[in-house]
């Protein structure tokens, strides 16, 4: 490993800021995964715009990982509320059709 030379000037490391939304979309994403799926969906859009912004300024805000966090959460929650709502669907037309029947066995 080569050192540079004494005298040399450091560069200091430059961390960019965080998105003001990446704590605040990971929350949501959290909870829309864990309690309340209904918050995922929220979670999904605020992180796809976050993630469009971060892309978009050119190195001028960080907290990329973060916003990915609660962006996929997002994901996961929306889909389990899809599948959840589906088969709450099907188990009450289940209900409906099986109820409905007229055949008899006697």
């Amino acid at each position: 490993m080569t050192y540079p030379p004494a005298g040399y000037p450091q560069q200091p490391y430059f961390r960019p800021p965080d998105h003001p939304q990446a704590t605040a979309i990971v929350i949501v994403g959290v909870l829309g995964l864990v309690l309340c799926q209904f918050l995922a969906p929220v979670a999904l859009v605020m992180g796809r715009k976050a993630l469009a912004e971060i892309d978009n300024s050119g190195g001028a805000v960080g907290g990329r990982s973060t916003v990915l966090a609660g962006y996929i959460c997002g994901i996961i929650g929306t889909v389990i509320l899809v599948l959840t709502i589906l088969v709450i669907i099907a188990a009450f037309l289940i209900a409906l059709f099986a109820g409905s029947s007229t055949a008899s066995t006697y």
